[in-house]
């Protein structure tokens, strides 16, 4: 049995995740400051699934740097995972400084935790959404992601940098996870499918950007945890054949190690809709919209090395997981 840490376990890959873990037989202890970005009541909901399978939580606050402190001198988990984050590219542009107090302070905050407490491996979540203005497909880790689109995306690279300079520095073993939108039970309300499948259930029109011509490798949340548990054994190791001009970002000489997890599969978003429509019986009213700032048309992953090293990559089919997702949906809010 390991002692894991989880934070944002509250949310929806963390809940899903230290429902996982708790299934293992791990301990597991959470942190998640509930906050209201989105209705709490679901991530109360959440949480209490929870600790009835005994959970060990503590409502704080990332950024609140003595709180973390206290945490890990409490504690003393071997493996950190970091999954709470101010999400959102769109809530980005319109309140910035939440993303630098919990993606960057907070982020901070946990490496310190790390640092000053032996913690054995740190797994923290980026995004896809770090590629930005990359056009280069599928996505790949060994290519520089210098662009980025949304202060969101900069606060996820951000984040992979400050990991390395740790690893660095510090020899902790870190893997960073770029998730390509994730859906499935339990998801969030800012979502797509959530924002979809509420509105045509309630016959109202949803907001179809880039006049329907979008593409996301949607990811499954079952998937994500099953590539996450694999990796909790798998520490990231130096590379060998690392060397200051080596072409790969994705490694390095210290023990940082970066891994996209994908459908590898991207899904028009119009059959999408579709899916949806099929799975409710109803055809959704839709209003064609432009892009919005910060998004960018089409995400694809490749997740070759995700594979060699795990042998597992995601691959629930978009009709699957959306059935899932609206029969939790019905069933929740019914």
């Amino acid at each position: 049995m390991v002692k894991i840490l989880v934070t944002g376990t509250a949310g929806f890959i963390g809940s899903h995740l230290a429902k996982r873990l708790l299934g293992e037989k791990h301990e597991v202890i959470g942190i998640d400051n509930l906050n209201d970005y989105y209705d709490v009541g679901l991530k109360r909901d959440r949480l209490k699934v929870l600790l009835n399978n005994s959970l060990k939580n503590y409502e704080v606050n990332l950024a609140d740097k003595e709180a973390v402190a206290e945490v890990f001198r409490q504690e003393k988990p071997d493996i950190v995972i970091n999954l709470a984050a101010q999400a959102g590219v769109r809530y980005s542009l319109e309140n910035p400084h939440v993303y630098i107090d919990s993606n960057i302070n907070g982020f901070v905050n946990i490496l310190e935790g790390c640092r000053h407490n032996d913690v054995k491996h740190l797994i923290y979540a980026s995004s896809s959404s770090v590629y930005g203005a990359n056009t280069l497909k599928p996505f790949s880790t060994s290519v520089n992601i210098d662009h980025p689109l949304s202060l969101y995306a900069a606060t996820k690279k951000s984040n992979e940098l400050m990991a390395h300079t740790y690893s660095h520095l510090f020899k902790i073993p870190t893997t960073g996870l770029r998730f390509f939108t994730v859906y499935g039970p339990w998801g969030r309300p800012d979502m797509a499918l959530f924002k979809f499948t509420e509105a045509i259930v309630k016959e109202e029109a949803i907001d179809v950007y880039n006049h329907g011509k979008m593409m996301r490798d949607f990811t499954y949340v079952d998937d994500i945890v099953e590539a996450i548990s694999r990796l909790v054994d798998l520490p990231a190791e130096p590379n060998p054949d690392w060397t200051g001009n080596w072409p790969d970002p994705s490694s390095s000489s210290a023990p940082y190690k970066i891994y996209n997890i994908g459908n590898n599969s991207p899904v028009k978003l119009m059959d999408f809709i579709e899916a949806i429509e099929e799975k409710l019986g109803k055809e959704a009213k839709k209003n064609y919209l432009g892009l919005q700032a910060g998004d960018v048309p089409e995400t694809y992953a490749d997740v070759d090395d995700l594979y060699k090293n795990i042998n597992f990559k995601p691959a629930t089919d978009i009709k699957t997981g959306v059935s899932h997702f609206a029969d939790w949906y019905l069933k929740y809010y019914e």
